[in-house]
């Protein structure tokens, strides 16, 4: 562990990171790049700036390094592969290591059934095979998704997503056959209803309203969701509803696919997310954290489900070898180490810490989370739950400049997702610093 950490020495952004984040300007185009933080080097849970600043990471790489930054096991296994090659075309050629990882995936995935996998390099390109998948496999052209689900920005894989406009704004017309029903967000139900009365009114939707006026149920090749909602608020649905969307799909001969790109791999302490629900998906597709930086997604489906043909669908570097080998020691670092075991323990300490501030505090309007997949709902008005996005972007940049790395989500929120192998007491600090950063803003002193 790293002593006096986080540590500020010049205000952020700094006199180096300025003048970078200018010329960057000049060169890169427009994304979602709204943080003033040049990273210099980063180590387990933290980051060095480029004006000697050390920070607290609180993001992980938007959920990506879970078992932490630089991990050195993972290196190690990185270095290796690169004795003997990098690319060797996997879509084309086989290697050891592809179904090395293939067969580790389809073990410790849900379903005892046999399964085969499709590498690619991102969430949004294993969405986009399961697309294919599900359309090939059922002869169906209709999709449903779900109101605040993120599942890529690729026009395939857009039409499924609906977290914000912004993602939407000016590309219309995405791939035409998808229809999106409500999540069942209930801090923020949009039926008004409460979570003990309320009859899981967001199936009710799909099979009274959609299947019965609009959306012809044997038109729909399948459901994607996410198991716990990433962008869309790091949102815990009841497990009514995730059974509930898997009795729709087996009466209905539907796929469920469901989106584990943020949510596996121990996050939520579990290997994935959806084992919280004592469910099991026809399609499960994952990446960020599987090899713990490097690009690679894996869309893992039943042996049925398997492309008709050869040349339906390929990448050129989805499953390069040293994302394999990084994707390989990961998985084992997790299971040899216990990291969903001490994600759980680490996330009630969170979850008891933050629910004790909402007690006291008149704008946490809700906290919610499972693991290290947490979120912080910050409201104008309890009573109302009135959202206030300019409370999320305060909240982060004043992060920064006490020394944590945060990440906002959804309307009005902040995550909590550091590296699953984050330091207790650097967990604990930059927790309390959140609170403080927190209490900050009520008193008006942000």
């Amino acid at each position: 562990m790293v002593e006096n950490v986080p540590k500020i020495v010049v205000t952020p952004p700094g006199p180096k990171a300025k003048e970078i984040i200018e010329e960057s300007k000049k060169y890169l185009a427009t994304t979602t790049r709204d943080i003033p933080l040049v990273i210099s080097k980063m180590e387990n849970d933290l980051i060095y700036d480029v004006d000697g600043n050390i920070y607290i990471d609180f993001a992980a790489g938007i959920a990506v390094a879970n078992v932490g930054h630089r991990n050195k096991e993972v290196v190690k296994a990185i270095r290796e592969q690169l004795e003997y090659y990098i690319h060797s075309a996997p879509h084309d050629f086989f290697d050891t290591l592809q179904y090395k990882l293939a067969r580790k995936l389809a073990e410790i995935t849900p379903g005892s059934f046999q399964k085969k996998v499709f590498f690619g390099n991102s969430g949004a390109e294993a969405n986009e095979a399961a697309i294919k998948i599900a359309k090939i496999a059922t002869g169906r052209p209709r999709l449903i998704a779900f109101v605040g689900s993120f599942h890529g920005r690729t026009h395939g894989s857009l039409a499924l997503t609906a977290s914000k406009p912004i993602h939407q704004k000016g590309f219309f017309s995405t791939i035409p056959g998808v229809e999106h029903a409500p999540y069942a967000y209930c801090y923020r139900c949009p039926f008004k209803l409460e979570p003990e009365n309320c009859g899981t009114a967001c199936l009710s939707y799909i099979e009274d309203y959609m299947f019965r006026h609009y959306v012809p149920p044997e038109e729909v090749a399948a459901i994607f969701v996410e198991p716990m909602a990433g962008e869309g608020g790091y949102v815990v649905p009841p497990k009514s509803f995730i059974q509930g969307i898997r009795r729709i799909c087996d009466e209905n001969g539907i796929l469920m696919i469901v989106d584990e790109v943020q949510a596996g791999f121990c996050r939520t302490g579990k290997m994935f997310a959806i084992e919280h629900f004592d469910v099991v998906p026809d399609v499960i597709t994952v990446a960020k954290s599987i090899a713990d930086g490097l690009p690679l997604s894996a869309t893992i489906i039943r042996e049925d489900l398997d492309f008709k043909h050869s040349g339906s669908h390929s990448s050129t570097f989805g499953g390069n070898a040293l994302a394999l080998a990084a994707a390989l020691k990961n998985i084992e670092y997790l299971e040899k180490n216990n990291i969903c075991q001490r994600v759980q323990r680490l996330g009630e300490i969170v979850l008891k810490r933050l629910n004790e501030e909402k007690e006291r505090s008149s704008i946490i309007g809700d906290v919610r989370g499972l693991g290290l997949m947490i979120g912080v709902e910050l409201v104008k008005d309890k009573e109302k739950k009135t959202i206030a996005p300019e409370f999320k972007e305060k909240v982060v940049m004043a992060a920064l400049k006490r020394g944590l790395v945060l990440l906002p989500t959804g309307l009005s929120g902040i995550r909590i997702a550091p590296p699953l192998t984050i330091e207790e007491d650097h967990l604990i600090k930059g927790l309390e610093i959140l609170i403080d950063i927190i209490k900050d803003l009520e008193r008006g002193r942000i």
